[in-house]
């Protein structure tokens, strides 16, 4: 079921959403499937809310799974890739209320890969929109978490 999401930048979608799925094509987290596999789908399973930026420039995806196999709980954010014009913090803090909006009270997580990034301070733009390391997964990534002030 695809929520009624909006909020400011973000409008909702479908996972396999063609302007979603170009961009998580260009994240380092993306895993390509061979021409023989096209599915669209880049989410994974669970419970999906897939955000799209109303440019198409930035995508969001939260996924609350029943499993983890790292024993975390809560909403995952499954893909984040910003190519537009808006600080990465302030797109996070929307994507923030909505899941809060969609799954009250449930801590919010992500993995960041320190090898994989840039930045010299691995999961930046989510530390200045508040959240904290909270630990290392069992692949060695970095976990951020954040969770509802209710």
């Amino acid at each position: 079921m695809m929520a009624q999401a909006q909020r400011g930048i973000w409008h909702a979608t479908k996972d396999g959403d063609p302007a979603g799925l170009a961009l998580y094509l260009r994240h380092y987290s993306s895993r390509r499937r061979s021409s023989k596999t096209r599915l669209p789908l880049f989410v994974g399973p669970g419970e999906k809310l897939v955000l799209l930026s109303q440019k198409g420039d930035a995508v969001f995806a939260w996924r609350r799974m029943l499993y983890s196999q790292d024993g975390q709980s809560g909403v995952c954010c499954a893909v984040f890739r910003n190519e537009g014009r808006y600080r990465s913090s302030r797109l996070i803090r929307e994507a923030m209320h909505l899941a809060w909006r969609r799954w009250p009270g449930e801590r919010l997580y992500t993995y960041v890969d320190p090898a994989r990034v840039r930045s010299v301070n691995p999961g930046c733009c989510f530390k200045r929109a508040g959240w904290k390391t909270c630990g290392k997964s069992l692949r060695g990534l970095i976990v951020l978490e954040v969770k509802s002030h209710t």
